[in-house]
């Protein structure tokens, strides 16, 4: 997947991703090698929806703030 395909993706995607990254990791056939990629994709993955939900709540406060200057 290319890295702006990834941006685009919304929230809700990234974090259905990430819960199919977790069952498959619950898989024990699945190797090591296999199993510690999976690991890092889920975690790159879990990292981009946290800089969303931490920009969503800058965006609330900036608006917040910008109303009550009204």
């Amino acid at each position: 997947m290319e890295q702006d395909e990834k941006e685009r993706q919304s929230f809700e995607v990234k974090l259905e991703h990430a819960k199919e990254i977790l069952e498959n990791l619950s898989n024990p056939e699945l190797s090591l090698s296999d199993g510690m990629k999976k690991y890092q994709e889920g975690i790159a993955i879990l990292q981009e929806a946290t800089k969303m939900i931490e920009e969503a709540k800058l965006e609330y406060v900036r608006l917040q703030s910008h109303g009550e200057k009204q």
